[in-house]
């Protein structure tokens, strides 16, 4: 009875997943959703019925229509005009149901000063509305502005006197997507190119599509100059599209891409192992020849020689140590983009950005990343192009 019944049970634990998939999402979404309904709607605010009924349509409308445009721009139908309206609305309820949480702490303040309804919840109301609106707002400007030059020194032990003084130009997580952003892309290549850069880095999620879609965003990739390198690796994202197709397309642009691969820059007499490896989600994607491997991206490397590693993901940084990586250049966390994402990054990622000593010899520099995912807004997690000056120790 044991056996038979195990075997019964299997498929009826199996049947439930897609019914507790469902409920988990439908009641994220009613909280997403919810939250700022009642905080700027209903909670005591006794707002004129036209106000009430108009505000509370909207609300369902949004809710209604979230998981239709999700499914219809990040489904197998990949329609652009979904995804940008999806997105956008995500990044909205995200910010509503943000400050409203936090509203309500106001509101909890102004009861214990004997301010009482509706003054109170209207006073919360207006607050909440005046903020996330601003903060939307800012938060748009900076995700589609081209980014600031962040400059870090970075001293690398075994560097060699003639690569002293090195740059490196890092740009990562430029994901190219539903909103045409080819100008955005030149205007970021003219940036780059003004640094006036020895060696330009690519730490993945180039874009969300495949070649084909965004071909016209990329394009301006095949203008970055470097004296001595241009080198690129896979992110996760590339995953979820054809990565390969992204590789073979950076090297049709003249960049060097590193699949698990290094090459030797040298000046002056120094030189300086540039490694790359696979995204740590490779593996999983079922693509043949797909994984991170740190070995065959050592294999022939002279030991002695400092190596310089591109990594998408900042955790993949035990194997750099285990290797002996002098630095690691990741993105991937897009320092949050949305504040307060970066308290949950931290929970998935050794950091979420800038320069960390891990073991005796090996750094890491997490990017803030050059772009954005998703939602067009970046709140309190600026976009960049890193510039990172290589030191001899």
């Amino acid at each position: 009875m044991s056996a038979t019944g195990a075997v019964r049970a299997a498929p009826a634990r199996r049947s439930l997943r897609p019914i507790l998939f469902t409920l988990t999402i439908t009641g994220i979404s009613a909280l997403l959703f919810g939250v700022p309904w009642w905080t700027l709607i209903v909670a005591g605010a006794h707002w004129p019925t036209p106000v009430t009924a108009t505000g509370t349509i909207i609300f369902v409308a949004a809710l209604v229509a979230f998981p239709a445009l999700m499914y219809l721009g990040h489904g197998a139908r990949h329609q652009d005009w979904a995804a940008r309206t999806g997105d956008t609305l995500l990044g909205v309820v995200w910010v509503l149901f943000v400050w409203s949480l936090l509203g309500n702490l106001l509101r909890i303040g102004l009861a214990v000063g004997g301010v009482g309804d509706p003054v109170r919840s209207r006073i919360t109301a207006v607050a909440v509305a005046v903020v996330a609106v601003g903060l939307l707002l800012w938060g748009y400007v900076e995700a589609m502005r081209v980014p600031r030059v962040r400059r870090v020194d970075v001293r690398v032990r075994r560097l060699g006197a003639g690569l002293d003084g090195v740059r490196v130009v890092l740009l990562t997580d430029t994901h190219y997507g539903p909103i045409d952003r080819a100008g955005w892309s030149a205007r970021v290549v003219a940036a780059v190119n003004e640094l006036d850069p020895d060696i330009v880095c690519h730490t993945g999620d180039i874009a969300d599509g495949t070649v084909a879609q965004r071909r016209d965003q990329a394009a301006p990739l095949g203008e970055v100059r470097a004296r001595l390198a241009r080198t690129y690796v896979t992110g996760n994202h590339e995953y979820f599209g054809e990565a390969q197709g992204w590789l073979d397309h950076m090297r049709q642009l003249g960049w060097e891409p590193l699949h698990n691969r290094h090459v030797v820059v040298e000046r002056d007499g120094a030189r300086l192992v540039v490694a790359g490896v696979d995204d740590a989600t490779a593996g999983a994607s079922g693509r043949p020849g797909h994984h991170a491997d740190h070995v065959a991206a050592l294999s022939g490397a002279d030991p002695d020689l400092p190596v310089l590693l591109l990594a998408h993901q900042p955790k993949q940084i035990g194997a750099a140590v285990a290797h002996g990586i002098d630095l690691q250049i990741s993105g991937h966390t897009h320092g949050g983009q949305i504040w307060p994402f970066n308290f949950l990054v931290r929970l998935d990622q050794p950091t979420v950005h800038g320069l960390t000593r891990h073991g005796d010899r090996t750094q890491l520099y997490t990017s803030r990343g050059t772009g954005f995912w998703g939602p067009p807004l970046r709140i309190f997690a600026p976009s960049e192009i890193t510039v990172l000056t290589l030191r001899a120790g």
